[in-house]
């Protein structure tokens, strides 16, 4: 058993590229998820010692237990780019991604490809756990190519037979891409029919959800991805909820603020250029924005924002837009809120 699992029910945040770098895991921990994985990496990247790819790789101690993602369709350059990243980075699992579907990585035999040809998906899944031994590897699926080949149970019997030691499963085909509602009932029956543990993905939104699926269906834990890219506070309202029955109290507005300029500064920092790093937080910044005052505003103010200055600017004037009782401040929240 992974020592993450052992009582306790642990909240993955689920990688996402673009999105899940090293600045943004660290807030997620800060906020009380437990496990980390990388944003997918290429294994070909990592085998020609790419300099763009390598970047992906990066991580600190706070973050742990992290999991490098890696993708591909060659087995033999999937475990040799595993042990590098083993010996190179010391990570606390391998993950590999079966579930990707975007076209791009699908058309080179990579992700939710290998979906459509189990025998290479088992090749893969053991070049790696082989070259990394006695490194743990882990797992992403999809619960198969489309409505008609769902297979994700024989996927996952495969796995575990590979040496793999747990499986998230998204409960979308990758045809549905993001669209329609996750089969939990599908995601359930991996549960079920394997030894190893299972993390829930696909349509968390609420601390209610997960007390759901914890309490309907087999899952050993569950992993968030858009929600916490909106909400990272998902996670410490999620811990309070289980822990106590009782709903926490939404961040005020201020804090959301304080939060997204963090989270700004820390790229700065981390990327040693203002301009770039606000450039690179636009996508960040328009996914906080949803259901915060003046919306839509803010979207077009964040297409353009380019320092910490004007970012300033912004949150001053979405504050003062704040109609009576909308968002609350931390100084009128009371226990009757929480």
């Amino acid at each position: 058993m992974l020592p993450w699992f052992t009582n306790q029910f642990p909240l993955y945040l689920a990688p996402m590229a673009g999105v899940t770098d090293t600045t943004f895991r660290q807030l997620c921990k800060e906020l009380g998820a437990d496990v980390m994985v990388t944003e997918f990496v290429s294994a070909e990247g990592i085998f020609r010692k790419n300099e763009r790819t390598l970047e992906y790789l990066e991580f600190t101690d706070a973050e742990r237990p992290l999991g490098v993602q890696l993708f591909g369709g060659d087995p033999e350059h999937l475990g040799e780019a595993a042990r590098m990243v083993a010996d190179w980075k010391q990570p606390d699992f391998i993950d590999i991604n079966f579930g990707c579907p975007v076209n791009k990585v699908v058309s080179k035999l990579g992700g939710s490809a290998l979906l459509r040809d189990c025998p290479l998906l088992e090749r893969v899944a053991s070049a790696i756990v082989k070259a990394v031994a006695p490194l743990p590897v882990t797992a992403k699926i999809r619960i198969g190519w489309d409505a008609d080949t769902v297979n994700a149970v024989t996927t996952a019997r495969l796995l575990e037979g590979c040496g793999i030691r747990a499986i998230a499963v998204h409960g979308r085909t990758k045809a549905q891409g993001y669209t329609g509602l996750a089969d939990w009932d599908v995601i359930d029956a991996v549960a079920g029919a394997v030894g190893i543990p299972v993390i829930g993905n696909g349509d968390i939104v609420t601390a209610q959800d997960v007390e759901l699926r914890k309490k309907s269906t087999r899952v050993s834990g569950i992993m968030i991805g858009r929600r916490a890219m909106q909400h990272p506070w998902i996670f410490r309202e999620i811990k309070h909820y289980l822990a106590t029955g009782t709903h926490l109290a939404p961040p005020a507005l201020e804090e959301i603020w304080a939060h997204i300029r963090r989270h700004c500064a820390r790229e700065i920092a981390h990327q040693g250029s203002e301009l770039h790093a606000m450039q690179s937080m636009r996508t960040q910044l328009m996914a906080y924005s949803r259901g915060m005052p003046e919306a839509k505003r803010l979207r077009a103010s964040f297409a353009h924002v380019a320092s910490l200055a004007q970012l300033d600017e912004i949150t001053d004037a979405n504050i003062a837009s704040r109609l009576p009782g909308e968002y609350p401040s931390p100084q009128t929240i009371t226990s009757d809120d929480a």
